[in-house]
């Protein structure tokens, strides 16, 4: 089902149609509900890396706790935004990175010795909030990638922790994101309970004054079946007084904003296979590809033909949605049944609103890239 506000959108696209839609109102009713499951006090922050488009930045940092960064450049677009807070991640900060999230009062995740002594350095003195990001050794819930409990390059081992230098600045607490794309609810939550257990045991070893603990996202999304992350499965417990829990889930909040739609360039069949040839692909929305999954489709009808000739068409068949890039392995989908699909109908594929257009090569083959656009306002 194709909300009409985007079908309408998708009407007033160029042709032949390639355009991401953009409803920053989804968004912002997730972060409501997710802020009802949790504790109180408990801080949502969004993950950029998801999607970064400016306008749904804005309507996402207004209702947010703040946003989470993993470079330069998304840290100038949650500056844009107007992001109450900021948290700063990824395993390979420069040192123009560190100061520049020094300077905008982001707190650091901080992913090794070698960074806690440049952030140090750096610092000269200047306020700093500091969070040491912990490759832990325990099991963590099932999902699409597991970021800790295996050799992984993000995070200080576990087993280091005792070796870190004692005169940096000052260390507020832990940041534990350990997966990506879990669907067990309940699992999670004792995630989350025991991330708070051990960060209250392991700093009262290490001397820490713990004020925050970060257990990341890693809400996850069934691109192709019907679970959900359940909210009502989401209890947490409490935290202590004086320590303040954080999530920064970025797909579960953004996946249902996005609808990517391409249109249908041609049909044709071989190897006793019909192919849906696109005008977009893989080099749009690559997760598709990137998890070897099928991502499922609607066909938008539309009617206008303009050429004098008969149009291709197929019935009650099964096709591959291909892209229109010179490689087998642009392909959205494979296999799903369409009851009729027309040359010059539109394909539009929901929840493309996270890890969709700023995961993909755009530049491979240099074709245009999509149109986007936004649907209405949030204050």
């Amino acid at each position: 089902m194709i909300p009409e506000p985007v079908a309408a959108a998708l009407r007033r696209a160029r042709r032949p149609v390639c355009a991401y839609v953009y409803d920053p109102t989804v968004a912002v009713a997730r972060i409501a509900a997710l802020r009802e499951a949790l504790p109180p006090g408990t801080r949502v922050l969004y993950a950029v890396k998801a999607n970064g488009n400016p306008d749904l930045l804005h309507a996402v940092a207004a209702h947010a706790d703040g946003l989470e960064v993993a470079s330069g450049g998304e840290l100038d677009l949650a500056l844009a935004a107007g992001a109450r807070t900021i948290a700063f991640a990824g395993p390979a900060k420069t040192d123009g990175e560190l100061s520049a999230a020094i300077a905008a009062h982001a707190t650091i995740h901080v992913e090794s010795a070698h960074e806690l002594r440049r952030l140090t350095h750096l610092a000269a003195g200047r306020p700093a909030t500091a969070a040491l990001r912990v490759n832990r050794a325990a099991d963590t819930p099932s999902g699409s990638h597991r970021m800790t409990g295996t050799p992984t390059p993000f995070g200080i081992a576990e087993e280091d922790l005792d070796t870190l230098p004692r005169d940096t600045v000052p260390i507020t607490g832990f940041h534990l994101h350990a997966v990506s794309n879990n669907l067990d609810a309940a699992a999670h939550a004792a995630f989350v309970d025991d991330a708070v257990t051990w960060s209250l045991a392991t700093a009262r070893r290490l001397g820490i004054d713990l004020t925050y603990v970060n257990a990341g996202g890693g809400f996850g999304i069934d691109y192709t079946g019907d679970t959900t992350f359940d909210l009502q499965r989401l209890r947490i417990r409490t935290p202590p007084p004086g320590v303040t829990l954080t999530v920064e889930p970025g797909r579960w909040i953004a996946a249902d904003t996005g609808w990517y739609a391409a249109e249908v360039i041609d049909l044709k069949r071989n190897h006793g296979r019909w192919f849906a040839v696109l005008r977009g692909g893989t080099h749009h929305f690559r997760l598709p590809a990137a998890w070897g999954y099928s991502h499922p489709f609607t066909v938008l009808p539309v009617d206008d033909w303009p050429h004098p000739f008969p149009r291709p068409e197929v019935s009650d068949v099964a096709v591959d949605a291909t892209g229109e890039l010179c490689t087998p392995r642009d392909v959205l989908t494979r296999g799903q049944h369409v009851a009729r699909l027309r040359v010059g109908d539109v394909l539009v594929f929901a929840r493309t609103g996270a890890y969709g257009w700023d995961i993909s090569h755009h530049d491979f083959l240099r074709h245009p890239y999509p149109e986007v656009k936004v649907l209405g306002s949030v204050g």
